[in-house]
């Protein structure tokens, strides 16, 4: 099949792009064939944020959008950021001593895979093709230029012969084709590496991010309130946690945790576990039920890590490129305004007679005169200086950065050292004792996988490739006591037999909900994400 523009993942800057596309072809009355292929079930099933929501790009794109019944969610009412000291303990931060990032004084408390629910119905109204189910397993490069995508074949068994159901990856054809599959994408990654579109930038930095959705006792409840936190649980990790108040008598509580830590005994998802503990957020969650569970590696390098996003017959866009800006814990709308700049670029060459297959490097001004790269390079400094200085130092630095300098500082700080690089050996790092779940507030990771409503095709080749079977064994197990099966956020990776002569790691690949971080902080870079058969893993309902 042929279009004029191919997008790779249908979150907000692969839907934004489309979207956008579409509303020049309809004001300049010319044709434009545009299509949208996206891995989860449904458009929003793989979809996971926080999320306070700016809607700065939305305004740019549907300035109407209340009369078309956006799903908005509740505005921000109030902000509380806390210092959590101990487990009991927290030190409130007074607005004055906050950088002016985390202020979110007209944004608003939302659903991401609902807007991009309604952001597909908009790009359809508009007459945009969507595909979902459809994994983009590979590229087609031709000449040196990316001609579009070949989506996975259907149908394979666990050693990659044909069932009776097979059904052959179809070619998606494009004169050009956006990249949005969000943070590390497996097509993205090769692009990157093909094209060496990272050379002379800082290596880019990971965190993952849980999040569950509560219901809670009405009477706690506090519509447009918005908690952050810095400190406990993490003392051998930088990050924070979050528990915002949407509608419906619902919270949305997570821990956010970087992936440069050094300990190899630390469980991220044990420490979120512990978080939801503290009398700051348990006051909330006492006497409330857990509905849904996801977590998502996030990508926080900011604009010292942007590789170059464009390359022959192609554009990386959103959180595939890195676009967040972790000064202000969003993503969503700096991903959907790098899709629009995309389409207006994609659009412009276009509309001149091009034929496709360039390299079109006037992205790269088009970006530079944008309010979105004036947004990173101010927020510039935030990450490196939290790795740097740590949460209460970097914080003070982050501070008068961002509220005395407006951070326009006369230096950048750089962060050159890969997360996946930062381990201590086993033998180095104090074991961590996490207490057990209770339940209530805390629980264990196959049920909260089962709040993920995660399913694959059990009898498909595993999409969690080996590079090289050994070493989990050989290296990470006999060095860091295997991180895999406390790094991986659903119990995917298991080691059995570890009280015989031959321990062997076990891959659950049926539980993985595509956070990514595998492939992100395994030591040796022993493991590969590919995407599994369309359709498979989390199915979200409105995270």
């Amino acid at each position: 099949m042929e279009f004029d523009v191919v997008i790779v993942g249908a979150g907000p800057a692969g839907l934004s792009s489309a979207i956008r596309l579409m509303q020049q072809a309809k004001a300049a009355k010319t044709e434009l064939s545009v299509c949208v292929v996206e891995k989860g079930s449904e458009v929003g099933a793989h979809i996971l944020s926080g999320a306070v929501f700016e809607p700065r790009a939305l305004n740019e794109l549907f300035s109407n959008w209340r009369d078309l019944e956006a799903p908005i969610g509740v505005p921000v009412t109030h902000d509380d950021i806390y210092l959590l000291k101990s487990e009991t303990k927290a030190q409130a931060i007074p607005h004055f001593a906050v950088p002016k990032t985390m202020h979110n004084s007209g944004n608003y408390i939302v659903s991401m895979g609902n807007m991009c629910r309604w952001l597909a119905q908009q790009a359809e109204n508009l007459g945009v093709e969507i595909f979902p189910g459809f994994s983009a397993a590979s590229l087609i490069i031709e000449d040196n230029v990316v001609k579009g995508i070949v989506t996975g074949d259907m149908g394979l068994d666990k050693h990659g012969e044909q069932k009776s159901s097979f059904v052959p990856g179809m070619e998606l054809r494009a004169k050009y084709t956006l990249f949005a599959e969000g943070c590390r994408g497996h097509l993205g990654k090769q692009l990157i590496e093909q094209y060496q579109l990272d050379a002379d930038k800082t290596p880019q930095h990971y965190a993952l991010g849980f999040k569950e959705i509560w219901d809670i006792d009405p009477n706690k409840h506090q519509a447009g309130l918005v908690l952050h936190s810095a400190g406990w649980p993490l003392t051998d990790a930088s990050g924070g946690g979050y528990l915002y108040h949407a509608q419906d008598n619902q919270v949305v509580v997570g821990l956010i945790v970087d992936l440069n830590y050094s300990n190899p005994h630390l469980s991220p998802f044990d420490e979120f576990q512990r978080y939801k503990h503290h009398p700051v957020i348990s006051q909330y969650l006492a006497g409330g039920k857990r509905v849904c569970y996801g977590a998502r590696a996030i990508a926080k390098g900011g604009l010292n890590s942007l590789p170059k996003m464009s390359f022959p017959g192609g554009l990386l866009i959103g959180c595939d490129a890195g676009t967040l800006n972790f000064a202000k814990i969003k993503g969503n709308h700096t991903a959907m305004k790098s899709g629009m700049l995309a389409a207006e670029t994609v659009f412009a060459a276009l509309q001149q007679g091009d034929v496709g297959g360039n390299d079109l490097t006037a992205f790269a001004e088009v970006f530079a005169n944008s309010w979105l790269f004036d947004e990173l390079y101010r927020s510039r400094n935030f990450g490196p200086a939290m790795h740097k200085f740590g949460s209460i130092l970097g914080g003070a630095f982050n501070m008068l950065d961002q509220n005395w300098f407006n951070g326009k500082l006369p230096f950048t700080l750089k962060d050159t050292t890969l997360d996946h690089a930062q381990l201590k050996l086993a033998s180095e790092a104090p074991v961590i004792q996490y207490p057990k779940p209770d339940q209530v507030l805390s629980f264990d990771k196959l049920s909260s996988v089962f709040l993920s409503n995660t399913n694959h095709e059990e009898e498909q080749p595993c999409h969690l490739q080996l590079l090289d079977s050994t070493i989990p064994i050989s290296v990470n197990y006999a060095k860091y006591a295997e991180p895999a099966q406390r790094y991986c956020p659903a119990g995917v990776y298991e080691i059995v037999g570890a009280d015989t002569a031959e321990p062997k790691l076990q891959i659950n690949a049926q539980n993985c909900i595509h956070c990514k971080t595998c492939d992100i902080k395994d030591p040796s870079q022993n493991i590969r994400w590919v995407t599994p058969e369309g359709a498979g893993g989390p199915n979200y309902p409105n995270m």
